[in-house]
Formats: structure tokens, sequence, C-alpha cells
């Protein structure tokens, strides 16, 4: 199935599913019971584009603190549980918008329905979540290793397990660290259900492995109109997170708006100090999400004027300065140490 023709499913203020936006999540790395620190470090997810926080819910005090949490936030609150059963019900009753479980982990099925009747209860959705690391013994031995067929089953066998306590408020992720296995298992459950997709590549890696893993597979899948939501999970920041989530939506063309900045990859013309000046624009620009337009960071004059004509606006660098362009036309001559303030500037003015 495609995002157009998958269940919607509404997360707290939130719906994914039945082609509505893919949403993007991320996960805090704070200690939930630090209500405090938790709190700060979701308002900083929010204003760089989070749509989705979720939390560990380790303990019954983690799950106590969601109530605290809830009423500072703005975004839908996803707890994360795993092994005891009763912390999904706490939850639950502390406000969750959403719980993520492995039914695999969690026990018996007497326990399995127990969350199933306080969801049904509370009207809150649940994350049914298979990696590739907890594959069942007995589907390992039927493909003869983890495989996306073996992934597929697992999560499918769960789903069904939920549906026949009478329960389709549903969301499913299948994930693993091998990329190509995961987008052929991906491919795979979007023929088998019409439960919205969470995507994502597991444990992919450090900042440069885990975004171009991330690339890679979220490209592969999101590009055949399959998954509904995804995170991008990275070691560090879940900050990073966001922005390369908002790029690789941006890059296949799925989300729309923002500042689209390009930069050049600095040669021995370079004049200015180009690698520090595109990164601070990147930064810079993630403030002005409401506009929607291109900016070039160029580094001399063989390519930068024309590049940054080509930009909604630019800067083409030349000997401790450079040019500020808009639109194709050259504004004026900036100092090296002005150029990042005159770019902020141009952007303010431009409603």
């Amino acid at each position: 199935m495609t995002r157009k023709e998958t269940k919607t499913i509404q997360i707290g203020n939130k719906v994914i599913g039945g082609g509505n936006p893919v949403l993007i999540q991320s996960m805090c790395n704070t200690k939930t019971e630090d209500v405090e620190g938790t709190v700060a470090q979701i308002l900083e997810l929010e204003r760089a584009g989070c749509d989705i926080i979720r939390v560990a819910v380790p303990t019954m005090e983690a799950a106590k603190s969601l109530a605290k949490i809830k009423e500072q936030i703005h975004i839908p609150l996803v707890a994360d549980i795993h092994f005891d059963y009763r912390l999904a019900i706490e939850a639950m009753e502390y406000g969750a918008d959403k719980i993520r479980i492995n039914p695999g982990n969690i026990g018996s099925r007497e326990r399995v329905l127990a969350v199933v009747e306080k969801a049904k209860e509370k009207k809150v959705p649940i994350r049914v979540g298979v990696n590739s690391g907890s594959l069942e013994k007995p589907l390992i031995e039927k493909y003869g290793g983890v495989t996306a067929q073996g992934l597929v089953e697992s999560a499918l066998d769960k789903v069904g397990m939920i549906e026949d306590m009478g329960y389709d408020n549903l969301v499913i992720s299948i994930k693993s660290s091998d990329v190509m296995m995961c987008v052929k298992a991906h491919e795979l459950i979007a023929t088998k259900t019409r439960y919205p997709l969470h995507v994502g590549i597991t444990e992919a890696g450090t900042l440069t492995a885990g975004n171009i893993k991330s690339a890679i597979g979220l490209g592969l899948i999101l590009n055949q109109g399959i998954g509904d939501t995804i995170r991008v999970s990275l070691t560090g920041a879940p900050v990073e997170e966001i922005k390369s989530a908002k790029l690789i939506l941006k890059t296949l063309g799925i989300r729309k708006g923002g500042i689209e900045v390009v930069s050049c990859p600095t040669c021995g013309r370079t004049k200015i100090d180009l690698i520090k000046l595109a990164n601070e624009v990147e930064t810079m620009a993630g403030e002005f999400d409401h506009l929607n337009l291109k900016l070039a960071v160029m580094g001399c004059v063989v390519n930068g004027p024309g590049e940054a004509r080509e930009a909604d606006l630019g800067i083409a660098g030349g000997i401790g300065e450079g040019l500020l362009i808009k639109k194709g036309e050259v504004l004026r001559k900036v100092p090296e140490g002005e150029l990042l303030q005159a770019l902020r500037e141009e952007l303010e003015r431009i409603k």
C-alpha cells in the first residue's frame, strides 16, 4: 500500500496515514524522570521541526513523569516500552499519546491483552515494533538467518494477535541496521497491510555513517510511496535527526517549504572561510522555515556569481569579502565578517 492508501491514525494532535504528510519523529536521550531536562530537549526539537517525540519509559517514575512533560510541550508524546507490560498501562494512564511495544518481549498473551484493553479504553494507538536484533529464533531458523521475510512475518504475527483482541488502532515499524534488508522488508509489508508504517534504519550509526545509511534507505523506501512517518536514528544530538529528516523529505520532494542551502565544496581559489560560513548559514536558515527559497553560498569568482544568480539569494566569495546577490542582481559588496548578518537582514526583509 502507498501512503495514500494506508489507514489514518490519530496520534495526539497529529494524523498519519491516508495520504497525510509524512511526519518527522525523534527520541529524547534524556532520562524521562528528569522532567525539566526532557522538556527542554523536546522544545528544542519542536523548534527544529519535530512532529512527534518519543521517550523511554523504563521505570514507573518515568511513566508518571509523562503527565508533567505533556503539560509543557506541543507535540504528541510517545512512550517507548520494553519488557514490563505494567509500564505501558501506566504510561497511558499518565497521558501517552501513543505507545511503542514489541509484543514479543512484553510477555504472555494475557499481558499483551491487558495493554490492548487499556489502549482501547484510552483510544491510544499502538506502534508494533520489530527489530532485526530481536527476531524470534523460530523465524531465524525458518528463513536461515535474519531476513526481510522473517521481519515481515514477525510483525504481521504480532499485528494479527492484537487484531484478534479486537483492536486495529495500529502503526507498524520493521527496522534493521542492514539498509537493503530494511528496504526489502518495507516493500514486502506494503503489499500485505494497510496500517501506516513508521520507517527508519535502526542503529544507523554516527552522524556521517548514520546520515548516509538513512538517506539511502529512507530515500529508496519513501520514493516508492511507502512510509507515513520517519525517524533518522543517529548517535548524536537528537536535533541532528530532525535536520537530516527534513532534508531527506525535501530532497525527495515530499515536503515543501523551508530554505534550501547550496554551497560549493571549496578549492584553492577560495579566499574566504566558506566552510565556517556555509555551516553558519545552514544553521541560521532553520530559523526561516516559513520561507520557500534557495540560498547559495559560493566560494570564488569562477562559478560563484553564476550559481548565486540561480538562487533567490546568494553570496559569491571574493578576497576577504563577498558579493551579495538577490534574484540575479548584485546588491553590494560585503566584508567577510559581515556576510552572515547581511544574509540574515535580507531574509528578514522577505515576507
